[in-house]
């Protein structure tokens, strides 16, 4: 449905050591810079990316955004969000655990970035 994701961070440094950290927890690779100085990160198909805010400011979080991993099974669940707080990542909304929806359950961890973008490792059960 969607070919990228990017986030904005003012630390490209201190953001290359966090989600290098989560990828490489889920079997990723670290990122690789283009050359307008954007982290690039290529794994299961899809891109996701970093970089400084195009028009100059600030870098800042969606208030009611979540940018959503799909993980392939608890483990890995609980492996990304240990990778992400040992590396400057904040645990946010209920611990890691299973959440029972409508459309079905669902095992979750919620992590801030250290520039307080809002990411949640999804494994879906059953």
């Amino acid at each position: 449905m969607f070919s990228h994701v990017m986030v904005g961070a003012d630390d490209i440094d201190g953001a290359k050591i966090f989600y290098d950290a989560l990828f490489q927890a889920v079997g990723g690779k670290p990122a690789f810079t283009d050359d307008e100085g954007r982290l690039i990160y290529m794994h299961n198909g899809a891109l996701f990316m970093v970089s400084r805010p195009i028009d100059g400011q600030s870098a800042s979080c969606a208030n009611g955004g979540t940018i959503g991993f799909t993980m392939a099974s608890l483990e890995q669940t609980d492996a990304w969000h240990a990778a992400g707080v040992a590396a400057g990542g904040t645990t946010c909304e209920d611990p890691p655990g299973i959440r029972e929806r409508s459309f079905g359950n669902l095992y979750l961890a919620y992590l801030r970035d250290p520039s307080g973008n809002k990411l949640c490792a999804v494994h879906r059960i059953g």
